[in-house]
């Protein structure tokens, strides 16, 4: 009898102790999990989509050469924590074109990716990763540079300005190493693994405005506080 009793409070324990560690157990991301369901083939990733703009009290030209500068991007860009150009082209027009591997690290995750940086002399700065990367289904990241009035809000005001108020900054025509200027940033991206993507919405959400923020004090460190 006793020995029965034994028995059962071991099966109860045992029980009991499946079910606690339930608790603690990460969900199964693993497309052979029994619990998964097979994605819709027809189905596009969910790309997340940032826009931000300022007006930095800097010429085109300082801006850009800050953004252009690859090799030093994880002075300024979020989880970016290392990058090397693997090859680098000028073209006639003088775009140049530079193949990228680009490290990012986030918690205990740490990846690469190589990416297409295409830059165009004081206009913008374009980089898209490989299709062939495991990292993402897709990321594009775009720095624009225009020339803004004399009279617009500097950094310092820290004026951001979203959506409608895109056509609304008064612009003038001026050469590349005069300021202020206006900087927007387009961000779209899709991660390939599931994993990131659930912690995407908690890391990334607010990518765009870090970035900006990061970029900014980038300014500061390099060019000083700028002039009115």
């Amino acid at each position: 009898m006793l020995r029965l009793l034994r028995q059962q409070c071991l099966c109860v324990t045992a029980r009991r102790a499946s079910h606690q560690r339930g608790f603690f157990t990460l969900p199964n991301f693993s497309p052979f999990s029994p619990s998964s369901t097979s994605p819709d083939p027809d189905e596009q990733p969910a790309t997340q989509t940032y826009h931000e703009r300022k007006i930095f009290p800097y010429g085109r030209m300082d801006l850009y050469n800050l953004v252009a500068d690859v090799g030093s991007y994880s002075n300024f860009v979020p989880y970016c924590t290392g990058s090397r150009i693997l090859e680098r082209r000028v073209g006639q027009d003088g775009v140049v074109t530079m193949d990228a591997e680009l490290m990012v690290g986030f918690l205990a995750f740490q990846e690469s990716y190589i990416s297409r940086v295409t830059c165009r002399p004081y206009e913008s700065v374009q980089a898209e990763a490989s299709s062939s990367t495991p990292l993402f289904k897709t990321l594009q990241t775009t720095w624009r540079f225009q020339p803004a009035s004399s009279t617009s809000p500097h950094l310092s005001s820290g004026l951001l300005l979203h959506g409608d108020a895109r056509n609304s900054v008064p612009v003038d025509s001026h050469s590349p190493d005069a300021g202020p200027t206006l900087v927007t940033l387009d961000i779209a991206f899709a991660f390939e693994n599931p994993l990131h993507s659930a912690l995407s919405a908690k890391f990334f959400g607010n990518v765009s405005m870090l970035m900006v923020q990061a970029f900014e004090e980038r300014c500061l460190a390099v060019y000083g506080s700028g002039t009115k």
